[in-house]
């Protein structure tokens, strides 16, 4: 399998969102990296695990049913690709957000139910 190469370098990424944990994001915001457009917070148990997950928004579901598109990530290193997610870190599980087009900004939606 190819080796990823990731738009920052791990001595880029600098301490903006310690202690969060991990997180799921796609490829591309780590290795195209876009900026974050959609991220959710499932609930979960895991110690470590924060529950978010960052998509571009862009993301096709054929995309996401591939493994080899996302990884497992500290969310710090997430927020050094989008630093505009740091404010929005602690909102509680069932949270979501996505990318308004008219003014860039990430904004609340409708938090939606994964599918089982």
């Amino acid at each position: 399998m190819k080796q990823k190469t990731y738009v920052l370098k791990a001595s880029e990424i600098r301490d903006l969102a310690k202690g969060y944990g991990g997180c799921i994001a796609t490829d591309m915001i780590t290795v195209q990296g876009r900026k974050v457009g959609y991220m959710v917070r499932e609930p979960t148990h895991r110690p470590h695990d924060s529950g978010w997950c960052f998509t571009s928004g862009e993301e096709s579901q054929e995309y996401m049913d591939n493994p080899r598109n996302h990884g497992i990530y500290d969310v710090n290193t997430i927020a050094n690709y989008s630093p505009d997610i740091i404010p929005l870190l602690d909102a509680p599980p069932c949270s979501a957000f996505a990318r308004d087009e008219e003014t860039g900004e990430l904004v609340p939606v409708e938090y939606q139910e994964p599918l089982e």
